[in-house]
């Protein structure tokens, strides 16, 4: 499947691609059901809204579809149910609007299909027949630019489970070939309004580990960002390999970014920088040695009161019989 990275397009119709929450819950509720445990992957329809290149999706339904593993031109996907559902949810949603929040409401009314989801996890050489379907020219035609979100719902590379796309036509440099429709990666964010967010707390309260104190969180979250911008720079380190073997082509937006990245980094060879890091790192260790101090003496304080209090109670349990004995 041939895909052309955004930087290499001058004028793109879509910028970004922005998934709920309610989206992502709804794909993954609907693989546990139906392909759980096999080879297969589940594909729907998304819907949401558009403006100024910005693709904000916000609800989504699935859709049934099978395809032949051996041959990929074989695949059917059930338009008939596709279009009771989509009617039927513009139904419900007259009905929805009673007592959902005001920002949900005006974005359920300005709901309408955006294009579709499959659990991928990877591009498949169907794929442009299927995003075909929903482009406006076509005889089922919904939106001039379809997008297609490939969730992983079983993520292995730490970074969100989303990955965008819409197609775009490739003309040949060579006039004797014919021109083709190839995909176009697009940035996509996780994004939710206030009530879903909420929703998503009260499900983390039952996944969160409890028994977990807040340091180990706060370690935890640092090192799986430390594993992110390892995999990041790994990745970038990869695409300079395969330039400099001449397997991909120079992009010179690419290494523009790269550059300002350098550039964003401290000089570490300037005097004036290392004093200042070795002061700032001195006064950190320095609070750290005298809070454990701190820490060291309360504790030995406490132990030689508990040991005072032992004492305590054993005289006083050994002077109970010398007492009742001078009684009798």
């Amino acid at each position: 499947m041939d895909v052309i990275k955004t930087q290499q397009i001058s004028s793109r119709p879509i910028e970004k691609v922005i998934v709920h929450p309610l989206v992502l819950l709804s794909i993954v509720d609907n693989y546990n059901r139906v392909a759980k445990d096999t080879r297969k992957r589940v594909t729907g329809v998304l819907l949401g809204t558009s403006f100024k290149g910005t693709v904000d999706v916000t609800n989504s339904y699935a859709v049934p579809f099978e395809e032949d593993e051996k041959d990929p031109s074989i695949w059917f996907l059930d338009h008939n149910y596709h279009e009771s559902m989509f009617s039927m949810f513009k139904r419900n949603n007259v009905i929805f609007f009673l007592w959902i929040s005001e920002p949900m409401r005006s974005a359920a009314a300005k709901e309408h299909v955006v294009g579709w989801y499959s659990t991928g996890p990877k591009l498949r050489e169907n794929d442009l027949d299927i995003h075909r379907l929903f482009h406006k020219k076509d005889s089922f035609g919904y939106v001039p630019n379809p997008v297609l979100v490939i969730i992983d719902v079983q993520p292995k590379e730490l970074g969100i489970p989303t990955k965008a796309y819409y197609d775009v036509e490739e003309v040949k440099e060579n006039a004797t070939q014919k021109s083709q429709r190839v995909f176009v990666h697009v940035p996509s964010e996780i994004a939710a309004h206030e009530v879903e967010e909420i929703g998503v707390e009260h499900l983390l309260r039952d996944v969160k580990d409890t028994t977990t104190s807040t340091l180990a969180t706060e370690v935890t979250g640092k090192l799986t960002a430390l594993k992110g911008l390892d995999a990041r720079l790994r990745e970038i380190r990869g695409y300079l390999d395969l330039v400099i073997d001449e397997k991909l082509p120079l992009n010179h937006e690419i290494l523009y970014h790269l550059q300002d990245v350098f550039n964003l980094l401290p000089n570490l060879n300037v005097n004036d920088l290392i004093k200042a890091f070795a002061v700032q790192t001195n006064d950190m260790m320095l609070v750290i040695y005298l809070s454990s101090l701190i820490r060291s003496v309360i504790a030995l304080h406490n132990l030689i009161n508990n040991k005072m209090l032992n004492k305590e109670h054993e005289k006083a349990e050994d002077a109970k019989p010398a007492t009742v004995q001078a009684a009798s």
